[in-house]
């Protein structure tokens, strides 16, 4: 008798997906809603949606969504979990939405300790609008807006993130993964697993950086994109637990 070893998780809505070939999103979407149901929160979950490839993240999850403007998903998350504390939420945010237009709500949610979990998606580049220089573009990294690759000198280095939230006072959890390879993708699923518990159990503010693949935008078969982050992104963005609310003093 056949037995089913692999199956759509209840979170998980059967939707033909909008990403491009080799991208990460769905990944990540299917470690999120596993993470839901794993731990009994669906019911409770809703989700904030950015502007971005991500836009229409909620045609893929059966939880509640809402739709933010550009950069505000935590500002909006803040309203709701602070209207209804015993929802959890969470923002699902790329990098042009979270480390640009949406600094300054980042850093504020975080510095406040909001009780919400925030996914951030570091792929290195604007990738719904067309290729350009994101916050998170590397040193000398083409893109359509730095033809001749990032010039450090003239708009200065790549924002590390998950590093500057880690600075603030506020107890948090603040971690960096990646899901280019197996065992990264292991590693995310736990984080963003704890990141969810965290919440549940009103502990903290959590936020968990994703370094993620854009083969499109990046001119790279889907193979060469998981390895273009082991080589590039991943000695700049280091991979690390930097906070737990258990290390605050």
């Amino acid at each position: 008798m056949a037995t089913t070893v692999f199956e759509r998780t209840e979170s998980t809505a059967t939707a033909n997906t909008h990403y491009c070939p080799g991208c990460t999103h769905g990944i990540i979407h299917r470690m999120v809603a596993e993470s839901l149901d794993e731990l009994g929160l669906r019911d409770r979950a809703v989700g904030i949606a950015p502007v971005g490839c991500s836009v229409l993240a909620y045609n893929y999850f059966t939880v509640d969504f809402q739709e933010a403007a550009h950069g505000r998903a935590p500002a909006l998350a803040t309203g709701l979990k602070r209207t209804r504390p015993e929802l959890i939420v969470f923002t699902y945010q790329g990098d042009g939405d979270l480390a640009s237009i949406g600094t300054a709500e980042i850093v504020h949610a975080a510095n406040r300790g909001e009780k919400i979990c925030v996914f951030f998606v570091n792929n290195a580049i604007y990738g719904m609008t067309g290729g350009q220089l994101a916050p998170t573009t590397l040193p000398r990294q083409v893109t359509t807006t730095s033809p001749a690759g990032r010039d450090v000198d003239d708009v200065g280095h790549p924002l590390r993130v998950a590093e500057m939230l880690a600075t603030l006072a506020t107890p948090g959890y603040i971690v960096r993964t990646a899901v280019h390879t197996p065992a990264y993708m292991v590693q995310a699923k736990q984080c963003i697993k704890r990141a969810f518990q965290y919440q549940a159990e009103g502990r903290c503010f959590s936020l968990v950086e994703i370094l993620s693949t854009c083969p499109t935008n990046w001119g790279l078969q889907p193979t060469e994109a998981t390895a273009w982050v082991e080589q590039n992104m991943v000695p700049y963005y280091t991979i690390k637990e930097f906070k737990r609310p258990e290390m605050e003093g």
